[in-house]
């Protein structure tokens, strides 16, 4: 039995039935005004004053940043050279003063140890230093050269001295001693070529590319000649390190002995004669050679030789060199270069003498001097 009517059932099928359209109520206008933004106050001034200043921070040190990886001004260069030229001075200097030291007399282990202690320090403090220095972007490489030189430098002098005192401790013979210490000495050798070639050439290149001129690239060289720092130079020095000497008494046989005088000229040698006239030719390449050895039982040092042009008996030039050091029984020579030989001279009766000076602690002194008669002639034009 159908329950609902067919009105009622078409009316459920015809489809969803629409809401009454909603009329959309308008709100009202605003009559009021808009509120305005308040007046800057000091605290908004500040944060506004501190953000352009963190904006110029910013752009200045974008500009470092970009000098730094480029190749920077000529003041750069100009104050980072002047910063590194007296850290290698000072480096430098260690050379002379060591050169100084092994040729003074009264030298002893502990002075000359606490000398390679105050070296190596002074090498130490001088890389530290070069390590806070700030070289242009393009001097980075060359910077680091000159950072390396300074450790061969502290590493060699602090070698010598550890070298020593085990070679001392363990009684080593000069000859075994001189060997590992030129070994270690070699890196003093070896800190002026990383300085010559790997920093202060490829430095003066650089300032070339760049187009900087008038900028100079500081010079540093430890080494003031090779012959300090060769095996036998160290030999003596040894040697002389085991002298028995203090307080400035020195103990032992000490001496020298001439062994003769030659005149050189363009490149032949005459031997002059203490009995027989010998005929010199003077030009501007006459040299005199005076040959000694060390006749005691200990090297010496600083041994001074002079040389005397006398004519009709009285001297009318005299000359003097020293010899920084001589090992025991060896031979050295002093040479003179640029004797003064006056016109009255030539052909007059003259003569050279020479005169090997007393060393501290020699007592014979008969075997040190000697006279030549010569006869002066101009070398041909």
């Amino acid at each position: 039995m159908n329950t609902f009517d067919d009105d009622n059932d078409s009316e459920f099928f015809d489809g969803p039935r629409r809401r009454p359209p909603r009329t959309r109520e308008r709100r009202p206008e605003r009559n009021a005004p808009r509120r305005s933004r308040p007046p800057a106050g000091p605290t908004n001034v500040l944060r506004l004053a501190g953000l352009v200043a963190l904006g110029i921070l910013i752009l200045f040190g974008f500009a470092l940043w970009v000098s730094s990886c480029g190749g920077g001004s000529k003041g750069a260069y100009s104050s980072y050279f002047d910063a590194m030229r007296p850290l290698a001075r000072d480096s430098a200097s260690v050379g002379d003063e060591f050169a100084n030291a092994i040729t003074t007399s009264g030298l002893t282990m502990d002075s000359f140890q606490t000398d390679l202690a105050g070296w190596s320090q002074r090498e130490k403090n001088d890389y530290l230093e070069a390590q806070r220095l700030q070289p242009p972007g393009l001097l980075q490489s060359a910077h680091e050269a000159a950072l390396d030189t300074f450790l061969l430098r502290f590493s060699s002098l602090d070698d010598l001295a550890s070298t020593l005192t085990r070679a001392q401790a363990g009684h080593d013979s000069a000859a075994a001693a001189a060997a590992a210490l030129a070994g270690d000495a070699e890196l003093l050798s070896a800190s002026d070529v990383d300085w010559e070639q790997l920093y202060k050439l490829r430095a003066t290149q650089i300032l070339t590319d760049q187009k900087i001129g008038g900028v100079i690239v500081p010079a540093s060289k430890i080494v003031t000649s090779p012959d300090i720092v060769s095996g036998h130079s160290l030999r003596i020095l040894y040697q002389r390190l085991g002298t028995p000497s203090s307080g400035g008494n020195v103990k032992g046989v000490h001496g020298s002995n001439l062994v003769g005088t030659n005149a050189v000229y363009n490149g032949t040698t005459t031997a002059l004669s203490p009995t027989t006239q010998t005929t010199v030719t003077v030009g501007s390449g006459t040299e005199f050679d005076v040959v000694f050895e060390d006749s005691g039982g200990y090297p010496e040092v600083q041994v001074k030789v002079t040389l005397i042009v006398n004519v009709n008996g009285r001297s009318v030039s005299t000359q003097s060199t020293t010899v920084p050091q001589i090992a025991t029984g060896a031979r050295a020579t002093a040479k003179f270069t640029s004797v003064q030989v006056p016109n009255s001279a030539f052909g007059a009766n003259a003569s050279i003498s020479v005169n090997i000076h007393r060393v501290q602690g020699e007592a014979r002194l008969d075997n040190n001097a000697a006279t030549y008669p010569v006869l002066f002639q101009l070398a041909p034009s």
